[in-house]
């Protein structure tokens, strides 16, 4: 089974591919790029996708991803994964149905925030790793917190939001355990219903919210 904490901070793709190969020169002005991503970020108010995801031991589990900005998520797992995670837009919560346990990590403490923040600051956070002509990378950390690990992200260029497709990520938490999510039938901005991210607490069989 999947550590819990990898999913914590991977609960969120060809572009993991890019993300981890060696860099090229940055084409375009650092800022630029950045000021691009952000523009995409703030285009977004909701996302849907499949999603491939990889932990450190090479193990790969598949699912639908529902994103909607700020601060919302769910990770819905492949058939006989007893596995859930939500966003609330205060929390990440990971729901092992198998053995009723529930982790929660405020959304602050996880690189997932600039996934889930509808204006992040990049500038602060976030350097350009790679912008070439099909492709932007970004990695992002939060250097008042080192402790929460580093998300790097990848676009592709061309189509969608201010002329970008999210295309996945990679998480690198501070024990160096890394997870990469693959990212493929991407929508965005289709109405998303507040019922989606609606779970069932393992613990009490009580429903939330």
């Amino acid at each position: 089974m999947v550590r819990l904490k990898t999913l914590l901070l991977a609960a969120m793709p060809a572009a993991a591919a890019v993300a981890l190969a060696p860099a090229p020169v940055v084409a375009a002005q650092p800022s630029q790029t950045l000021a691009q991503v952000q523009a995409h970020f703030r285009a977004v108010d909701s996302m849907t996708a499949s999603f491939a995801q990889t932990d450190r031991r090479g193990q790969t589990l598949t699912g639908t991803l529902t994103l909607k900005r700020p601060g919302r998520l769910r990770f819905e797992y492949q058939k006989g994964v007893p596995l859930l995670v939500i966003g609330d837009d205060k929390a990440i919560h990971v729901i092992d149905y198998q053995v009723k346990r529930v982790q929660r990590v405020p959304i602050v403490n996880s690189p997932l925030s600039v996934l889930l923040n509808a204006r992040p600051d990049l500038s602060r956070i976030a350097r350009v790793v790679r912008d070439d002509g099909g492709s932007i990378v970004i990695s992002a950390r939060d250097p008042q917190r080192p402790e929460f690990g580093t998300i790097t992200v990848a676009f592709a260029k061309g189509h969608g939001p201010a002329g970008l497709t999210l295309q996945g990520w990679t998480v690198l938490d501070s024990q160096n355990n890394q997870t990469i999510v693959r990212l493929s039938n991407q929508r965005f901005n289709a109405p998303v219903s507040a019922t989606a991210f609606r779970w069932t607490d393992p613990r009490t069989g009580r429903v939330i919210g």
